[in-house]
């Protein structure tokens, strides 16, 4: 593999990952798996997820709830998906890696100018 795939496969593992995990557009998808758990500390309310039911709906609730383990399982399932479909995949990473680069630029503009 060379570096630049390499680069291409982790900018895009990067961004489906935050997909999956953090993104509003993925949050109802989420819900089916995670429960949101609320808490009152002398701080104020603290939110966190845990994961619903039993089986397999429990692992993909803590799979998701976790962005290292997401992130392993992604990037495991993109380098696959680029072994055995290059031509296919090499779009769908490209999609992504521009995500994650736009991503990028729009965090560091936001933090040089609007704080």
């Amino acid at each position: 593999m060379d570096f630049f795939s390499l680069c291409m496969l982790g900018l895009a593992a990067f961004r489906l990952t935050r997909l999956i995990v953090f993104d509003t557009i993925t949050e109802r998808l989420r819900m089916i798996f995670l429960e949101e758990v609320t808490e009152n500390e002398l701080e104020g309310e603290t939110v966190y997820f845990v994961p619903r039911g039993k089986g397999v709906r429990k692992f993909i609730g803590e799979l998701i709830s976790c962005y290292w383990c997401t992130g392993i399982w992604v990037s495991g399932f993109l380098v696959a998906f680029y072994a055995i479909f290059p031509v296919i995949a090499i779009w769908f990473l490209a999609i992504l890696s521009v995500a994650a680069v736009a991503s990028v630029i729009e965090t560091i503009l936001q933090k040089l100018y609007w704080e």
